[in-house]
């Protein structure tokens, strides 16, 4: 897609929008820009929501104008990695996304920052570079217990270091089945075990053994701040086995 055609797409679906779902974002601007992740290649930045900018043109010097800015340079280099590239899907996402971001900034909400951040952690999980080990908790919350973050599930189990050594195995509901799984070699502070083969759509699915510290432990981290020890453990089919179902399932 040139650069005309995507303006013109991108005013399209935004006076398609009711102003009454747009919360107050009056106006979109598209620009040739390219915005690179400041951290991670290969991540562009689509969309920004301008909120509160003074409208020098009116005559209450208080009065303020919100807009969507689309980076039309951050679009063309991600159609360049993927030739099956969604413009017009991918558009109208990243046009949605950022309306929605002023309408919980507004409100005094951050569910929408709290997914981005979600996603980015993800992202560098995946790319192998350090990472937040616990920045799923910041995902979509399931209905049956675990988060969702891009397509991966979490399910969480904390507990101490006695209760890990006493396990032969691990139990744990993972999207609405129990599964019984191996117990690993070692605990560290974060431990997360991929069970391959679990969903037939894309996506890990991962059963995260969090490190639950005593009060001794938790007393003397305050004076020997490391960086937590986070492992990862791939669990093959027939190592682990659904112990149990819902009766929907």
């Amino acid at each position: 897609m040139n650069f005309a055609d995507f303006e013109r797409r991108a005013h399209e679906m935004f006076d398609a929008i009711p102003p009454e779902y747009r919360g107050g974002v009056e106006y979109v601007a598209v620009s040739e820009e390219t915005v690179p992740h400041p951290e991670l290649p290969e991540v562009y930045t689509l969309g920004e929501c301008a909120t509160g900018e003074l409208d020098l043109g009116l005559e209450m010097p208080d009065h303020v104008r919100s807009g969507v800015h689309l980076y039309y340079g951050s679009f063309a280099a991600l159609a360049e990695q993927d030739p099956a590239f969604d413009w017009e899907g991918e558009l109208y996402e990243t046009l949605t996304h950022e309306i929605r971001h002023h309408r919980e900034s507004t409100a005094g909400e951050d569910a929408l920052e709290d997914f981005d951040y979600a996603a980015d952690e993800n992202f560098k999980r995946r790319e192998g570079v350090a990472y937040d080990p616990l920045f799923y908790r910041s995902g979509e919350p399931l209905d049956d217990g675990g988060w969702e973050v891009d397509g991966d599930v979490f399910a969480e189990i904390t507990l101490s270091a006695g209760e890990f050594e006493r396990m032969d195995e691990i139990h744990a509901d993972v999207a609405g089945r129990r599964v019984s799984l191996p117990r690993p070699e070692h605990l560290g502070d974060v431990c997360f075990m991929y069970l391959e083969g679990f969903r037939p759509e894309p996506g890990e699915t991962a059963v995260v053994l969090v490190r639950r510290r005593g009060t001794m432990e938790s007393l003397r981290g305050l004076f020997h701040r490391d960086t937590p020890e986070v492992l990862e453990w791939s669990v093959e089919p027939e190592d682990w086995m659904v112990v149990e179902e819902d009766e929907g399932d």
